[in-house]
């Protein structure tokens, strides 16, 4: 799922354009979601520093000492990322929005047709190679998640199962494919399953099962073929091994 962001001073044009989102996503079936707006460029700085942010709709003027133009610099400074999409009356900032890596910029007053434009060519660009190693496209329905979100890849027969941070999904595809599209903190540990290192929680090598949520109790298993590498792959790999204290002392014995 896409992660939107809006921030306007106006919280009425806020509401118009969380509406026409909605509305956009619904019609073109684009697995996406407004999670956050703001009419203070303090809070969506905050919150951008805390969420994980896939688009930012910003206006320029605030009405703050703070405009969209700084807030977005401020941004391009920790998130090289996210997509920045500029809404203004004032056409004379465009040749500056664009230097901070701005998407598009989309003259008020907001109309669903032009915001409709720009979020399909958001959604090509993101399907583009160029953005291969952030999201995954898993069918021909706009469905896109960020590779970020994901714990871990089940086959099931036919199908592959996506476990995300917040829900599953299911597509029909090659688990051979995926693994090799995939960016090095997806592992194979089980002929059955992918999982990301970098949300794994704990290891119980004497059950061979991985742990991603304990509250969840959400965890994948192991398989001896995989196993070596796995345990390898983790002793090198630094988000892990921050983690270390909180992993069954047995993670290193193979069986």
């Amino acid at each position: 799922m896409l992660n939107f962001v809006l921030c306007d001073d106006n919280k009425a044009i806020l509401d118009k354009l969380s509406k026409m989102l909605d509305s956009i996503f619904m019609q073109y079936n684009i697995d996406a979601k407004v999670i956050f707006s703001s009419t203070t460029p303090e809070d969506t700085l905050t919150y951008l520093k805390s969420n994980t942010v896939n688009v930012l709709f910003l206006d320029i003027d605030l009405k703050s000492k703070i405009s969209g133009i700084d807030l977005a610099e401020t941004i391009r400074k920790f998130n090289k990322d996210v997509y920045i999409i500029f809404t203004s009356a004032h056409l004379e900032y465009i040749l500056i929005a664009y230097r901070c890596k701005t998407f598009d910029f989309i003259p008020k007053p907001l109309c669903i047709e032009r915001v409709a434009e720009t979020v399909l060519r958001l959604m090509d660009d993101i399907n583009s190679s160029y953005n291969k190693n952030l999201f995954i496209r898993l069918d021909n329905r706009n469905t896109i998640i960020n590779q970020d979100h994901v714990r871990f890849i089940k086959k099931d027969g036919m199908k592959l199962i996506f476990h995300t941070d917040t829900r599953t999904y299911e597509t029909y595809n090659s688990f051979n494919k995926i693994s090799n599209e995939l960016p090095s903190n997806f592992v194979r540990c089980h002929k059955s399953y992918i999982a990301n290192i970098n949300k794994i929680s704990n290891i119980n090598s004497n059950s061979n099962l991985i742990v991603f949520d304990p509250d969840s109790n959400l965890k994948c298993s192991i398989g001896a073929k995989y196993k070596n590498n796995l345990m390898e792959v983790l002793k090198n790999h630094g988000n892990f091994s921050n983690n270390l204290d909180n992993t069954d002392d047995r993670k290193y014995r193979t069986n």
